[in-house]
């Protein structure tokens, strides 16, 4: 009788661990809910009574939080220098011999500006500097 409880019991929290899933905005309170799954169903298994069960969540919840902020904070630095790498960037348009234009785009790079093909500009080029190469 005792296991059929800690079994209804074990599949009562991730039931309800699933649907706490739902409404996570990150991976921290992802790596959260994950980890305080495992970890209650852990304890129960392992200690088969309720205070195995919260020590187990506990545990478990505090280090999938721990796992998922890292993520995070990753994710958080790759948007920054993705941002960074679009505020250093113009594009500029170049009106090819048949009226059609090219995009090209240029990165600064302190006083100059580097080409899509790495070439190196002292400073911001024309579109007739920029015609030899890319343009047709």
């Amino acid at each position: 009788m005792r296991s059929v409880f800690v079994i209804l019991m074990v599949f009562a929290v991730f039931v309800f661990g699933f649907l706490f899933l739902a409404g996570c905005e990150s991976d921290a309170q992802t790596g959260s809910a994950i980890g305080a799954l495992a970890g209650a169903g852990i304890g129960a298994l392992a200690g088969g009574d309720t205070e195995a069960t919260l020590i187990g969540a506990a545990v478990g919840g505090g280090a999938g939080y721990m796992l998922g902020s890292e993520g995070d904070k990753k994710a958080a630095a790759s948007e920054r220098d993705a941002i960074r790498t679009e505020q250093n960037t113009v594009t500029v348009w170049i009106t090819n011999s048949n009226g059609s234009q090219t995009p090209v785009k240029l990165r600064k790079d302190g006083p100059g500006f580097i080409g899509p093909r790495n070439e190196r500009y002292p400073s911001m080029p024309n579109e007739d500097q920029l015609k030899s190469v890319y343009g047709f």
